[in-house]
């Protein structure tokens, strides 16, 4: 199973740039996201994510569920669609339950338009995001300007320990809602 690991913060364009400034080695990467749920909503109640992320242009498909110690399930594959991607996603370990509860169809909700500068930081044991777009849902869209530090290999406590690090350094107030949970909050406020 993959597991996700990250801490995000909020962040403004001046803080995306001093960041920038500071840590050798970002690249960037265009990123067009779209959430899916199904027509009652179940993956919402789950609290589970399947996306599809053009990356560059490269299509990638997404499943992330929660997981009792607060990390995310989260497992990636690369496919034009996402319903050619489910199964392929759950023979790569995601919950079999998945294949059920999208049986009857998944429809675009809300998504996520930015762009990315990632650098490995913390001797490759985690990935620096700086993301700086915007959020859409319900017709509107909402700013998005955060930094990601995501755990690609150590421990936990290594990139708690850079995330807290970068915080003070910079100031960054924690994001305690993922950008589907924001993109969403945007279709509920536009009813």
């Amino acid at each position: 199973m993959g597991r996700e690991y990250e801490l995000k913060y909020q962040a403004n364009p001046a803080v995306l740039e001093a960041i920038q400034g500071d840590f050798p080695g970002f690249h960037t990467i265009a990123m067009e996201t779209t959430y899916y749920d199904t027509p009652d909503g179940t993956l919402g109640r789950l609290h589970w994510t399947v996306r599809r992320r053009l990356e560059n242009g490269v299509s990638v498909c997404t499943v992330k569920t929660n997981l009792p110690d607060g990390s995310r399930g989260e497992w990636e594959v690369e496919a034009a669609e996402v319903a050619e991607a489910l199964p392929r996603l759950v023979n790569m370990g995601a919950p079999e339950e998945l294949l059920s509860h999208c049986a009857q169809g998944l429809l675009p909700t809300c998504g996520a338009r930015f762009t990315r500068k990632a650098a490995m930081v913390c001797g490759g044991c985690c990935e620096l995001a700086l993301d700086s777009g915007v959020l859409l849902g319900g017709g509107k869209e909402e700013p998005l300007c955060e930094v990601e530090v995501e755990q690609k290999q150590g421990t936990d406590e290594e990139t708690a320990c850079f995330a807290k690090a970068l915080a003070e350094k910079y100031g960054l107030v924690p994001q305690p809602k993922s950008k589907l949970a924001r993109a969403r909050a945007l279709i509920t406020n536009s009813k």
